[in-house]
């Protein structure tokens, strides 16, 4: 292909800001929306094993489906790729099959966003991992991200009909979106404000012997009341998973509208009085800094509000690699302002609509 080609393409360097999966499942689903031609190369550069693995690689075909596009280069440990999207999102049923314990979550969390602007409701199929290190879990997408994402006029829901985990992944979630009738209203969240309550979600596959749903609970809610507050955490204890395996996941919710989370998932000699402390601690150290979203949303909030119609405004709990690299993303991409300034995120949004087409 010849470089005058490349160059009519947007043209992204994956080894920038996090050098992470991030970028490109960003990337593309920004790309699907405009439905402008990408050239992503140094994929996931900065990462252990570099290039695409498999959940990613889900991302970039998954979009491409939707919109009827075409990708080049798109194996598991490419790292690079050429991905045309076609100019028409359609909504539909989708059943996707990560095929290892890779994240469901991420792959829904980057059909969500192109959903939003699909010609019909979409419904996402997925299996695969649902709870593990270093990804959205499931209960937080489906208790803190979702209903944030109503204020904007999104709307979607998540059920989990299975769980899964590392190793062997086998999870299903099911994802409903449907298409947003105008373009996104801007995020005002500019105050924490008082927490009113904590609610939470305590699941333990194949261990109800060892107590581990009840165990993880009264940690948290130790902990937690060693701060003052109150926490209303359902105990859930599951069979249909195919192997053991655990999660803690807890929001609060404040007088002012937000909604801020903290999870996470068991593991081999990973006690479950550990789990509930670790979450307890992260809950309480976000609620502490006064921000109105938690360090999660802090960045998965950032295409949306670079989309929406008018200035977004909250305030995260910290700056992190994924906020910056968001941050840098949409503005090389989309040419979204942002200022971020003592942990006061405003982000200018572009006002995007899909082209009738």
């Amino acid at each position: 292909m010849s470089s005058l080609v490349y160059n009519a393409m947007i043209q992204i360097d994956g080894a920038t800001k996090s050098g992470s999966g991030t970028i490109l499942r960003l990337a593309v689903v920004l790309a699907t929306l405009l439905g402008e031609e990408l050239h992503l190369w140094n994929i996931r550069a900065k990462r252990d094993k570099p290039g695409l693995r498999p959940q990613h690689r889900q991302v970039v075909l998954a979009c491409a489906r939707l919109c009827d596009g075409k990708v080049e280069k798109a194996e598991v440990g490419s790292r690079e790729i050429v991905y045309r999207p076609g100019k028409h999102i359609e909504g539909g049923f989708y059943q996707m099959e990560i095929g290892t314990a890779g994240s469901t979550t991420m792959l829904a969390m980057s059909l969500l966003l192109v959903a939003c602007f699909a010609d019909k409701p979409s419904t996402f199929n997925i299996s695969g991992g649902l709870f593990q290190d270093f990804a959205p879990s499931a209960y937080h997408m489906q208790h803190v991200l979702l209903p944030t994402l109503r204020k904007m006029g999104i709307n979607a829901s998540l059920a989990v009909e299975r769980p899964g985990y590392v190793p062997q992944g086998k999870g299903v979630i099911e994802v409903r979106v449907e298409p947003a009738k105008a373009r996104l209203s801007p995020l005002l969240l500019p105050e924490q404000g008082k927490v009113k309550g904590i609610e939470g979600m305590a699941l333990s596959s194949h261990l109800r012997e060892q107590k581990v749903s009840r165990r993880m609970a009264d940690e948290c809610r130790k902990r937690l009341g060693d701060k003052g507050y109150d926490a209303n955490i359902e105990l859930r204890y599951d069979t249909q998973a195919s192997q053991k395996g655990a999660v803690l996941s807890v929001w609060a919710e404040t007088d002012t509208g937000c909604i801020i989370g903290a999870d996470r998932a068991g593991r081999p000699g990973r006690a479950s009085e550990e789990i509930g402390r670790y979450v307890a601690r992260n809950l309480v150290q976000d609620l502490k800094t006064g921000a109105s979203v938690d360090r999660y949303l802090a960045d998965q909030l950032i295409p949306y509000c670079a989309l929406a119609d008018g200035v977004s405004q909250y305030i995260i709990p910290g700056t992190t690699e994924h906020v910056e690299t968001n941050l840098w993303l949409v503005g090389e991409i989309l040419g979204a302002g942002s200022v971020l300034e003592n942990n006061l995120m405003e982000i200018h949004g572009v006002g995007y609509r899909p082209t009738p087409g």
